[in-house]
């Protein structure tokens, strides 16, 4: 189906759930506003602007200062002789736990490859033999087969960033930097229309504004900041799926976060962004052990040091708390100084940095929140249950991941998911894909601004959560809902939770006053939308299945959870929680096209 090109309805409005902030005081246009700057959020705008769409991407820190930046680990593909899409199925499901819908999985694997040469043929290079020039493949946990391609040894992520942003400048993209996206802008029939944003700057886009577009991709990361030690760099505070929920979206699966077992130990007080030691330093050969030098992996899975990260976390958690130990190792002295220069040069400068040498003594390390395999719902082509709103990339839950994500795919899914999401909008909204060059129609009359006082300035909006809840956020996550959860601890968190809240509420009806708006107040209650739904739906989930590890419930129990959980928000603030019939995600109701497992 397509729709006429054209400015949203004039008197585009925001949902009675969002925000707080200033009205709009300036404003722009676009076909597709893009929410994000990572392998997602810019492959979507390279494949629209290259069939002729005028677009705006919009990014919270510089262009180049995603999540994308940081993966060193690299992109899993069959790309190898003798792997196959089939085999790379295989393993993700099982890394999944019963979870993924086969159909996104089967589409992620099936145009991997392609989509890999073709981010190959933007200009992201790949580590190659000297010799023959092909890609150097190597293995990660849950991967029967070295598939994964890597870039500078552990930089496979920056070189990645680097490869799309210096294309994007190149086609003269319109680009946002430093601007924190607010809420979803909806026309008249609720399809979506723009979003609202603070540019935090001088110059002639400054203060809250507005980006008035067809269609809205969210493509904005991860919340791994909502726990107190993560690899997430910390602009990573869930803005994406919540803004999603304000405007009505359904999420999915939020309660699988992805704890990755070997993160640098930097002692207890530790806060915010740690250090990554990549997967790919055990593919490569290094062995878990504690402080006694014993290989604890051993005789716990077949594949011991490389079992999926959820039975890796575990290991190293139970084995902490059998020795009464802060941490365990990740001893690599064998692999000597020239292959940790060679292969690992970025993590051998951060260990250094903090006082550890790799070539001489073991790492310390411990599980840390780390990648989010739940998000937004949406379909095969991005779209979510609100029409003209997509999501891709770690914001989205395509199905693929399931209950714990394999690792390497998270790239890879970005890549796929944004090249259909791209098809999708250019041939709605466009009428049909456009070769590049083609000139976009000529805009409209600008529509009205929301009203004045949205999003967020009615007396009946909800309050803004002063900056300083950011750390009471995090702490009641930490200790409720993370690794180690269980009814009791998930009860409490989302008590605290509650009442973080309820004296936000109570000094808004009381005095009439909220937190100031701001890039703070309103990063933190962000943050505390996502992690009452994570919770919600932990306290929910009475199993333990995949990175979900429930101590009063250990057991999986594929008769009554093999299903997912779907939350949306209530206008009134409440969540509803409710369940799928099976592990495949039903259609959004708002999807009118067929839907198809792959591209020809």
């Amino acid at each position: 189906m397509s729709r006429p090109t054209g400015r949203p309805a004039a008197g585009a409005t925001t949902p009675a759930t969002a925000l707080r902030a200033p009205a709009p005081g300036w404003a722009t246009e676009a076909d597709v506003v893009v929410v994000g700057s990572g392998v997602a959020g810019l492959t979507v705008a390279l494949r629209c602007a290259a069939a002729g769409a005028k677009v705006t991407v919009v990014t919270k820190a510089r262009l180049d200062d995603g999540s994308t930046r940081w993966a060193q680990g690299g992109i899993a593909a069959a790309l190898g002789e003798g792997d196959t899409p089939g085999q790379h199925l295989d393993d993700t499901l099982v890394a999944g736990a019963g979870l993924c819908d086969a159909r996104a999985v089967r589409t992620l694997v099936t145009e991997g490859p392609g989509a890999v040469r073709r981010l190959i043929a933007t200009g992201a290079r790949f580590d190659a033999d000297e010799d023959t020039g092909e890609i150097l493949l190597t293995r990660e946990g849950g991967h029967h087969r070295s598939r994964i391609a890597h870039a500078g040894g552990d930089a496979t992520g920056a070189e990645i960033s680097r490869a799309l942003v210096a294309a994007v400048r190149a086609a003269g993209i319109d680009t946002v930097e430093n601007a924190l996206v607010l809420d979803l802008l909806k026309d008249g029939s609720g399809r979506a229309a723009g979003v609202t944003l603070h540019v935090m700057g001088e110059g002639r886009r400054d203060g809250v504004g507005a980006v008035r577009a067809d269609a809205v991709v969210l493509a904005t990361g991860g919340m791994g900041q909502i726990f107190s030690a993560t690899t997430n760099p910390a602009v990573s505070t869930g803005d994406g799926v919540a803004l999603a929920l304000r405007a009505g979206a359904e999420v999915s699966d939020l309660e699988f976060v992805q704890f990755h077992p070997t993160v640098l130990w930097l002692g207890p007080e530790a806060q915010g962004q740690q250090p990554l030691v990549s997967e790919a330093v055990r593919g490569e050969g290094a062995h878990l052990v504690d402080a006694d030098g014993v290989r604890f992996m051993r005789g716990r899975h077949e594949l011991a040091e490389l079992a999926p990260r959820d039975i890796v976390a575990k290991a190293i958690m139970r084995r902490m708390r059998e020795r009464g130990a802060e941490h365990m190792y990740l001893d690599a002295r064998h692999f000597g100084a020239p292959m940790w220069e060679r292969r690992f040069p970025t993590i051998l400068a951060a260990c250094r940095a903090h006082g550890i040498d790799p070539v001489t003594e073991p790492i310390p390390v411990a599980p840390a929140a780390h990648y989010a395999s739940g998000g937004v719902r949406t379909d095969l082509r991005g779209r979510t249950t609100v029409p003209g709103l997509y999501a891709c990339g770690e914001v989205a839950c395509t199905g693929v991941h399931g209950a714990n994500r394999l690792a390497s795919n998270s790239l890879l899914e970005g890549l796929v998911f944004a090249e259909r999401i791209a098809e999708d909008i250019t041939e709605d909204i466009t009428g049909g894909p456009r070769p590049a060059g083609a000139a976009s129609p000529a805009p409209g009359p600008a529509p009205a601004r929301p009203a004045a006082g949205r999003p967020g300035a009615a007396p009946g909006g909800p309050p803004l959560l002063a900056s300083e809840a950011r750390y009471q956020i995090q702490h009641i996550m930490t200790h409720g809902a993370g690794v180690l959860r269980s009814a009791e601890s998930l009860a409490r968190a989302a008590d605290r939770l509650d009442q973080v809240q309820d004296e936000a509420v109570a000094e808004l009806r009381r005095d009439g006053k909220t937190a100031e708006p701001g890039v703070g107040t309103w990063e933190a209650t962000n943050l505390h939308l996502v992690a009452r739904v994570l919770v919600a739906a932990a306290l929910r989930r009475e199993e333990t299945r995949g990175c979900h590890w429930r101590e009063d419930r250990p057991e999986r129990d594929d008769a009554a959870w093999r299903r997912h959980l779907l939350v949306t928000l209530r206008p009134d603030g409440a969540l509803d929680v409710r369940s799928t019939d099976s592990e495949a995600f039903p259609p959004p109701t708002t999807t009118p096209r067929p839907e198809t497992e792959s591209r020809p």
